[in-house]
């Protein structure tokens, strides 16, 4: 799971489908982001106030669907 920034809700999230995914790495275990596949993310932070969570689906660094 990684936490992402900029998206204080989950409809902000979605509203940003077709840009670049904004996020913070999390692990302690290496890194979790890839350009292209299926994320688990948590907002609006990762560390003090885990609010939402969604499935994030990216092509090349681009959002292209939010679960």
């Amino acid at each position: 799971m990684m936490g992402t920034y900029g998206y204080k809700t989950k409809k902000e999230l979605k509203e940003s489908i077709g840009k670049r995914l904004q996020y913070v790495e999390t692990s302690m275990f290496g890194t979790e982001y890839r350009d292209t596949g299926v994320m688990t993310v948590v907002g609006p932070d990762a560390y003090k106030d885990r609010k939402w969570y969604a499935t994030v689906e990216t092509k090349d660094g681009i959002i292209v669907k939010v679960k």
